[in-house]
């Protein structure tokens, strides 16, 4: 694929995932909704899904996980940007370390259903403990390792429910995948990403 595309795409995904952490999320954060859950598997793990669908390119989601962190550390509203930050780093390498050596678009039905499943509850689980673990290292609060234990049955349960979302997440997202872009005329899809991606990253920045 050409590397622009590619790398234009990955800007695409990952700002829209971004502005959606600092829109959604925080709205959801002040409902009675799993909003971590929701953000991980519904967001985060389906906007990487339907990436890897259409660019078919390992690495690609790792990237967008920077740059949805990195709008969502520069956005002025919400708390613990530390947080949030390291969560979706942590996911979209939990998601890279999972599909290195899968094809989502090979998958049969059952698979794709069980693989949902895994990356669901690895993305939800191990993004939050490695959040507990990497915040107080970069911030003036202190670690203590029994404070991760107390809550470790919390998170692991927690990620149950994240695996039933992936369940259905995982097939719809693949089921989504209509964009061909090789088919995509050059002079469509240059301006059309650049100005996806500097709406992003205006609304995320400066209006909200």
């Amino acid at each position: 694929m050409n590397k622009a595309k590619l790398f234009l795409g990955m800007l695409v995904f990952g700002s829209i995932w971004g502005l959606l952490e600092c829109t959604l999320g925080d709205y959801l954060h002040e409902t009675n909704l799993p909003a971590g859950t929701i953000m991980t598997v519904v967001v985060g793990l389906g906007l990487m899904i339907l990436s890897r669908s259409i660019y078919r390119q390992r690495g690609m989601q790792l990237g967008m996980g920077l740059i949805a962190g990195g709008l969502r550390y520069v956005n002025p509203v919400g708390g613990c940007l530390l947080c949030s930050v390291f969560a979706i780093a942590a996911e979209a390498v939990v998601f890279e370390l999972i599909w290195s050596l899968l094809d989502i678009n090979e998958l049969s039905l059952s698979e794709k259903i069980g693989m949902g499943i895994i990356t669901g509850y690895g993305c939800y689980t191990l993004g939050y403990i490695f959040t507990q673990v990497a915040t107080p290292l970069f911030s003036s609060v202190p670690f203590y390792l029994s404070d991760l234990i107390s809550i470790l049955p919390s998170i692991l349960a927690k990620g149950l429910i994240a695996a039933g979302l992936g369940v259905i997440v995982l097939p719809l997202a693949t089921s989504l995948k209509t964009i061909d872009i090789y088919k995509i005329k050059d002079r469509f899809y240059y301006p059309t990403t650049f100005v996806v991606i500097g709406v992003c990253w205006l609304v995320g920045t400066i209006i909200i």
